[in-house]
């Protein structure tokens, strides 16, 4: 009879970890920018939705999109700074969101140049032809309308400005994230 042996070989798992060195006063400072974006934009837009409610007016599509790419930033921000605190911010990560919200980001520049921007009926032409008509002065219902248009204008134009930064900032991370990504571990622990 043969005999058969039952040998036991011993296996070892070896667990490799990669880290990756993010530069603390670059990542701070775009953490800050982009809250402050994600921000404006919820917040501009949730009252130009109220004011299109109040004067029974439909709601443009660009409103609820820049409330949701709005809050779609604060929580990718809040997915980093989770993911930060845990000493798991991968940029591959980093990458893909920055990637996927500049597209949303410049999707948004596109309809708000075109609702600021066209012919003499887009906002800014409506707004310059509102300062021709500016009331004089005082306490009066004349003054208290144009301040409020004019806060309007305002208010179309910071967001517009605001989808720009973002764009920007998250060009800027792409860019970060593929440096980061091609330093690898040689960063040390962070």
């Amino acid at each position: 009879m043969a005999r058969s042996s039952n040998s036991q070989q011993s296996r070892t798992r070896v667990v490799v970890r990669q880290s990756y060195y993010w530069p603390d006063q670059q990542l701070n400072l775009w953490i800050i920018i982009m809250l402050a974006t994600g921000g404006v934009l919820i917040g501009v837009f949730a009252a130009f939705v109220r004011d299109q409610q109040q004067f029974g007016l439909g709601i443009p599509w660009i409103m609820p999109y820049g409330i949701t790419v709005g809050a779609l930033t604060i929580i990718f921000v809040w997915i980093m700074l989770a993911l930060i605190y845990q000493g798991r911010l991968l940029p591959g990560v980093v990458i893909v969101g920055s990637f996927i919200l500049l597209i949303l980001y410049i999707t948004g520049i596109i309809e708000t140049a075109l609702q600021l921007f066209r012919n003499t009926n887009g906002i800014i032409g409506q707004c310059n032809s509102l300062n021709s008509y500016a009331p004089a002065g005082g306490l009066t219902v004349d003054v208290l309308a144009y301040l409020e248009l004019q806060s309007i204008c305002q208010s179309w134009e910071a967001v517009f400005a605001f989808w720009i930064v973002g764009a920007v900032f998250f060009l800027w991370m792409i860019v970060l994230g593929s440096q980061v990504s091609r330093a690898g571990g040689s960063g040390g622990e962070r």
